[in-house]
């Protein structure tokens, strides 16, 4: 036997909030320009670090890469988008300014993870590269690290935070969850 009387409404399941029309709007204005509309962020700042980290792929085989690899310089977010030719470099600056600071913070304790690898390991390389009689004797020692052993290693650790960071952009971070689900 069924009954036919109304369920009572749950208290623990909100009704998705109806978003007006500047809302969506501007989630429309955000999504043309790919940038994401929950977080604000774009996935175009990580081909900063997909480039640095294409060079450090190519080091073990194309030595050479080494050099176009110290000329990277880390940027910020902001920073890349105002050097960038990416049509709405406006746009995504302000949506990062207005960004949940939770997801921006997450987002950028990443980056800057990223950033201090990448710089550290363009350090180390200068260093070996600079005096030449040191990485002669730094060759001959045990546990000598090569630019290219160096190279392969920072991939390692740099691609899965540029996964992560990923991630961030696209809502998939715990805080960018919660945040959507509650305002939704």
């Amino acid at each position: 036997m069924t009954s036919m009387a109304p369920k009572p409404a749950r208290p623990d399941h909100q009704t998705p909030r109806r978003t007006s029309p500047e809302e969506a709007a501007r989630a429309a204005q955000l999504r043309a320009a790919n940038i994401n509309p929950r977080t604000g962020l774009a996935t175009d700042y990580l081909n900063h670090f997909n480039e640095a980290i294409m060079l450090l792929e190519m080091i073990p085989d194309l030595p050479e890469c080494a050099e176009e690899f110290l000329q990277w310089q880390p940027r910020s977010y902001r920073e890349h988008f105002a050097a960038s030719n990416f049509r709405a470099r406006e746009l995504a600056i302000a949506a990062y300014d207005s960004a949940n600071p939770d997801i921006r913070s997450e987002f950028d304790n990443i980056t800057g993870a990223m950033i201090s690898i990448l710089t550290a390991v363009g350090e180390a390389m200068r260093d070996v590269h600079q005096d030449k009689t040191r990485a002669t004797l730094a060759h001959q020692a045990t546990g000598w690290v090569k630019p290219a052993t160096l190279a392969h290693q920072a991939t390692g650790w740099v691609k899965p935070l540029a996964m992560l960071a990923g991630g961030i952009i696209n809502g998939r971070g715990a805080e960018a969850d919660i945040d959507y689900i509650m305002t939704h």
